[in-house]
């Protein structure tokens, strides 16, 4: 019975195949939560530079644009 027991942990410490599934899936969950992160946070901030450069191209300033020499 020793013998059974000792053979079935041997086999469970080589067989790493799920645990590395198991590590793949939390690295794959914390780049989702990241990249949702991101996206929240610079989401409002972006939104805000396109309307003021959409704003600025419906009105543009009557300055001159400066020639490149």
């Amino acid at each position: 019975m020793l013998s059974l027991y000792t053979n079935l942990m041997i086999r469970l410490r080589s067989e790493e195949k799920g645990a590395t599934a198991v590590e793949y899936g939390i690295m794959v969950a914390l780049i989702a939560v990241v990249i949702i992160v991101a996206v929240s946070t610079l989401g409002g901030q972006l939104g805000t530079m396109f309307s003021g450069v959409s704003t600025d191209i419906a009105n543009p300033q009557t300055t001159t644009v400066p020639t490149v020499p």
